[in-house]
């Protein structure tokens, strides 16, 4: 599979903020948000071609129990299926973090899902193509639906605007099986001045609505920067 970076830090968002980790980024993603903060996976892949074999060795310079396989979109490599099987023999706590639109029969200790909204999409100068086929893209329900009924999970949505959070309603109306206390709300933006400005109406926001505020935390520790 092709992979972008590997590296040891400390994970940023979500239920285990804080958790040292070691990462993989899997280069490639189905998806093209006109916001993403990895475009080296996502819009210009970069990486190399790397075994299963390679990816654990790297993985093995670090001691630590909890890893994190992200990307672009690590569903769509089949080699997460024996990686994840030789990680859960080693013991150790997988999160695997997915736009939710690809099923692998994966081992996995929690399911990150981070749905992608309308405003997630490209303009059409940006690409058009690209913006058609995210549109097509972008929510399958039959997947999701998939994800809660095997794994832990947590849901992760990326707001841009205050508009999303109707849209963040009627998603959640389609799955009432998930738990409030597991969907958080993230502000969009790549600099702690943007996190800031958004989270003053949005963490009151996910208050009121018995959801969870999702923080940034690797940008506010280390900037948008690569290997954090």
């Amino acid at each position: 599979m092709k992979v972008a970076e590997i590296y040891q830090s400390v994970q940023g968002e979500g239920l285990l903020a804080g958790q040292s980790s070691v990462f993989m980024r899997a280069s490639g993603c189905n998806l093209r948000c006109w916001y993403c903060d990895t475009p080296f996976a996502s819009w210009s892949p970069e990486g190399h071609d790397l075994s299963v074999e390679m990816i654990l060795a790297q993985m093995s310079e670090w001691e630590t129990e909890h890893v994190v396989l992200t990307g672009g979109e690590p569903m769509l490599f089949a080699e997460l299926i024996p990686l994840t099987d030789e990680l859960r023999a080693q013991g150790k706590h997988i999160t695997i973090e997915t736009a939710g639109t690809l099923y692998l029969p994966v081992k996995c200790d929690l399911m990150s899902i981070s749905p992608k909204l309308s405003s997630s999409a490209p303009t059409n100068q940006r690409d058009a193509a690209w913006r058609r086929r995210h549109e097509r893209s972008r929510h399958v329900p039959e997947v999701i639906a998939r994800l809660l009924d095997e794994y832990e999970y947590q849901f992760k949505f990326v707001i841009d605007r205050a508009i999303d959070i109707d849209e963040v309603r009627r998603y959640l109306e389609e799955f009432p099986q998930v738990d409030r206390a597991r969907v958080m709300l993230m502000p969009q933006g790549c600099t702690t001045e943007e996190l800031a400005e958004q989270s003053e109406w949005l963490e009151p926001f996910c208050e009121l609505e018995g959801w969870q505020y999702c923080a940034r935390r690797q940008i506010e520790w280390f900037g948008a920067a690569r290997g954090t």
